[in-house]
């Protein structure tokens, strides 16, 4: 068979609800690279949150990380060119300004992988940091003078959508944004146009693999473009119902090692 990329997205989909990859998908996987097939991570985590992952599995590929705002190789950024696609600083602090005016919870801004808080120690910051300080916390439009890679919103449990739909009418040709469902129900936002399918492309024209030999996997809204692009667009069984409506397959949870279960059958392991 000749090589096809593989695209695994981590939470709810390669990962175990209690954040692990099982034996079953690990070897799966490696025995499908050892076949001369490419595995790739396509995650809206930053590096240093998936890093782990990367390592586990012994990859020597690029990756997604921030939904596709940042498309890099760990291992050898001279042989693929790290595309770093942030937003502008001065609409990231446009942005600030009106989270302020909320009074939301709290404010996560990523730089690459560093990382500004607007309140220390406060709401679903603590799960996202992996036990890194921030470079600095406060006053966000005093202190971002870079351009950030995403920012992480987490609004008042009744402003969400009120939030989300001013951000939009504000800022809607240059940003996009996701909103994460519970625990933390955060409002993600990245530049207009990126998604895990802009990574996706991107790597699938380094390997010179077209679309049709290209197996995705997903459980979440982010995962849309990702899925669509893919000649094989496959919903976890525990993905939301838009997603099932929009792959070409479906296969069980991730607790029952979905990505698998699939990858057996259909390379006939």
């Amino acid at each position: 068979m000749k090589p096809h990329l593989i695209a695994v997205d981590l939470d709810g989909t390669l990962l175990s609800d209690n954040k692990t990859i099982s034996s079953k998908n690990r070897s799966t996987l490696f025995q499908l690279r050892k076949l001369g097939h490419h595995v790739i991570i396509a995650t809206g985590r930053p590096y240093r949150a998936s890093s782990t992952y990367y390592q586990q599995l012994a990859l020597d590929t690029p990756m997604v990380n921030f939904n596709g705002a940042f498309v890099h190789h760990p291992l050898a950024p001279n042989l693929f060119k790290p595309i770093h696609t942030p937003l502008d600083h001065t609409t990231a602090k446009t942005i600030i300004e009106t989270c302020e005016s909320f009074r939301v919870k709290n404010i996560l801004v990523e730089v690459m992988d560093d990382y500004y808080l607007r309140y220390l120690n406060r709401g679903f910051a603590e799960a996202f940091t992996l036990n890194q300080p921030p470079l600095d916390y406060g006053d966000l439009q005093n202190i971002i003078q870079k351009d950030p890679t995403s920012l992480l919103i987490q609004p008042n449990d009744n402003q969400h959508h009120e939030l989300k739909s001013l951000l939009s009418k504000a800022h809607a040709e240059v940003i996009d944004q996701r909103s994460w469902g519970a625990p933390w129900h955060v409002i993600e936002i990245v530049k207009a146009g990126l998604n895990k399918a802009f990574g996706l492309e991107k790597i699938a024209s380094y390997y010179n693999i077209p679309q049709e030999r290209i197996v995705a996997f997903g459980d979440e809204s982010n995962d849309f473009e990702m899925l669509e692009y893919a000649g094989r667009g496959i919903a976890m069984g525990n993905a939301i119902p838009q997603l099932k409506t929009i792959a070409n397959e479906e296969t069980s949870t991730n607790e029952e090692d979905g990505v698998a279960v699939f990858l057996e059958k259909f390379f006939k392991l």
